[in-house]
Parts: C-alpha cells; structure tokens; sequence
C-alpha cells in the first residue's frame, strides 16, 4: 500500500493485519491514506494554529490597539504577555502578544465575547485583580491578571485618556467598557460579602467563598448577573438566565454543599445538577439572602429568568420572605441536637476525644441520620428531602463560559 509510512508503526501493522483478513477493505485503507498524506502535504509548514489563524483574518496589519505591556495570563497560557485590546469596536479583539517579537500569541474576538468579569484574587497580600474574558460558546477563554497598584505611564499605550493617579484595574475597566460596548461585571458588597476576615488582607471584606468541584479547589463569587467558580482552568460562570434552581445538600455541623441546577444551553429545557462542596456554615448567612433576593431557589422562576436574562427581579415580599427564614439553620440545629444526644449515651470506653466537631460527620461516635445519608438535602428555603439524583462526580465541567 503506498504511502503507510505516514502512519505510526503500530497503526500501519494492524492495516495490514486487517487487509489481510478483509482483502475488501484495501481500497477503503488506501483513499483514507491518501487523503491523510494529501493533507499533510497541502498544509506543511503551517504551524500557527487555528486559532490564531482565525484571530489574523480578523484583524489588519493596520489595526490598532490599546496596550499594556507584561501583563500575566493564566488561561489559555502562563505567560507574562503585552495584552493588546483592538480600537476597532466592529470587528476587533482581545489579544496576547509576544513582548519582543509582537506575535499574537492567542485571541478572542469582540463578537464572541458573551461577558468580562473583573474579580479580586484572594489570598494575596498585595491587591490584585483578574480579568475573564468568557465567550458565548466554547471554550476559548482568556484570564489575565494586573496589579492593584497605580498604573505606570509608559507601560500603556492608549487613545483612551488615563489618569497617572488611576490603578491598572480602574484604567482597564474604562479601556474593556468602551471597548466591548458593555460593563465589565464586578462583585457587589451590597450583594454578597463572606463572613469570613481575610487574613492576608485585614480589614478588607471578603467578596468570595472558599469551595470545591469534586477535587479542584477555588472560590464561588456571587455577582449580580450570576455566579463564578473561579480560577482554575476552566471558568464556571452561570448567569441568572442559566440557573433552574439552587439548593442545600450535605449539611454538616460545618460545612455545606451548594448545588446548582442549570441549563446545559439556551435551548435546551432539560437541567443538569452542579454541586460545590465544603462551603463554610459562616457563609451560609450571606449565600442564602443572596438566592432568595434573586429568586434561584424558585424552580418555577426560572423561565422568567432565561426570557429577561440579566435584569432579574426575584426580591420576594417581606412575609414570603419572613416565612423560609431559618429553616435551614432550624433542620442544622436540630441534627446537631440528636448529635448530642446520642453522644450523651455513648459508653465512656468508646469515647474518642477527636471525633469531636469534625465538619466531615467523621468519628467513632454516631451522627444523626441527616448526617449519616448524604442523599438527604435542603432545598434554599431549608425543606429536607431526599435526594434522588445523587451528587454531581467530578466529570465533565459545565458552565457557559
């Protein structure tokens, strides 16, 4: 057969095993040969990949930009870049090039661009800021990261007018909102804030919660358009429009899950589960206002929140929401109290002195049964009841993004 070289040693011996046995196939192996090393041919040389093909068509050898010089990335590269934002607002781009060689690196079209999300990095003794570029579909996101320091006049090069008393964070903000057309999203004090002190950062209010996706660790930061998990690669951000419903599972004397129930896309009707693990109790009180004012933990809003999308209005009148407060910290109480009890009738030789407050319900002693089965769940508005889904394994990840 001509041209199996092009093959892998192993790949080429079992086409030849298999002509052997099915003489009928050697035509079909030989056009899919020879059509593997016709475009091998027709495309050597092009090593650039597709993406920045794509991003090159887009924008002109005379295009240009605003820019910042060494600017972090994360996703899609680790990798100090310049990070070039294009003036052309019809058909520009967001993009990171090579400090010395000016080689776009990778890129993100405005008109794939869905959202831009600003968050402050966490656990960090120096403020710092990330920005996440999400796009409408797929998965070509980009995260960078800029100092929360004043900026420095000859590290930007823009058209937009910059203030020298101004901060990376505040100078890009004012470049990405005239830029895109719409507001880079930022968490809301007034929305949610953590109970939790910072202790990198003393005196400065937590935006964020400490979570887990199965077994990759980040922060949930709950927005006024939606929700992020953030900054491991990929970033889960479901927006209100997105969200069937939320709800409260595995509650412990510590901890909490938090699962999400989401459309999978826009047009698709059918939900999908998404749960968060080990959510601190102390955040309970600031997550769940947060769900009700905006009316997640209501199945039944949900079509009225993918028809208006961002400009959701859940607030609930002051005797609804009367009538669900403290339910879920009720249903923890009273499972801790049959946690007390039956470790009051526990023999004194089976008494281990380390199984005491552990958030995992682990010991020698015996929990209560809201404890023991983590199929039970509470629902936002703190009802108990069995689930029947189980909990989201840590498979693929979904999110729009």
């Amino acid at each position: 057969m001509q041209h199996l070289q092009i093959l892998p040693q192993e790949l080429a011996s079992r086409v030849v095993d298999t002509v052997k046995r099915y003489p009928d196939t050697a035509t079909l192996f030989q056009d899919l040969i020879n059509h593997i090393h016709t475009d091998s041919v027709e495309t050597k040389g092009q090593t650039a990949p597709s993406k920045k093909r794509k991003l090159e068509v887009e924008t002109s050898t005379t295009e240009q930009f605003d820019s910042i010089a060494d600017i972090s990335f994360s996703i899609p590269q680790r990798k100090k870049l310049k990070l070039e934002i294009s003036r052309n607002v019809k058909i520009g781009a967001i993009r990171g090039t090579n400090n010395t060689t000016g080689e776009a690196e990778f890129g993100i079209p405005y008109a794939d661009i869905d959202s831009c999300i600003c968050l402050p990095v966490p656990e960090k003794a120096q403020p710092q800021y990330s920005f996440c570029v999400l796009p409408s579909s797929g998965d070509d996101q980009v995260l960078f990261t800029v100092p929360g320091t004043k900026i420095k006049p000859e590290a930007i090069d823009s058209e937009v007018s910059i203030n020298p008393e101004e901060s990376y964070k505040e100078a890009m903000i004012r470049i990405l909102n005239k830029r895109l057309k719409r507001k880079v999203i930022e968490p809301d004090e007034k929305d949610f804030v953590s109970a939790m002190a910072q202790a990198h950062r003393k005196g400065e209010k937590a935006v964020h919660v400490k979570a887990f996706r199965g077994n990759k660790d980040g922060f949930l930061f709950f927005l006024p358009t939606g929700i992020i998990f953030a900054f491991k690669k990929p970033l889960l951000f479901y927006p209100f429009h997105t969200i069937a419903s939320i709800s409260y599972t595995s509650v412990l004397q510590r901890t909490f899950n938090l699962t999400i129930t989401i459309y999978p896309s826009p047009t698709n009707t059918e939900t999908h589960e998404i749960e968060f693990s080990m959510l601190d109790q102390a955040d309970f009180a600031g997550i769940d206002p947060y769900i009700k004012r905006h009316g997640l933990q209501d199945a039944s809003m949900a079509e009225q929140r993918r028809a208006q999308k961002y400009n959701v209005n859940g607030v609930k009148g002051e005797a609804g929401d009367a009538a669900h407060e403290g339910e879920l910290e009720k249903a923890q109480r009273e499972a801790e109290d049959m946690d007390d009890d039956d470790e009051d009738e526990e023999d004194d030789g089976n008494f281990d002195p380390g199984s005491e407050g552990e958030s995992e319900g682990s010991g020698s002693g015996e929990s209560s049964e809201e404890d023991e089965n983590p199929d039970n769940r509470a629902d936002a508005n703190g009802n108990l009841v069995e689930d029947e889904s189980g909990s989201e394994a840590d498979g693929g990840e979904d999110g729009f993004r």
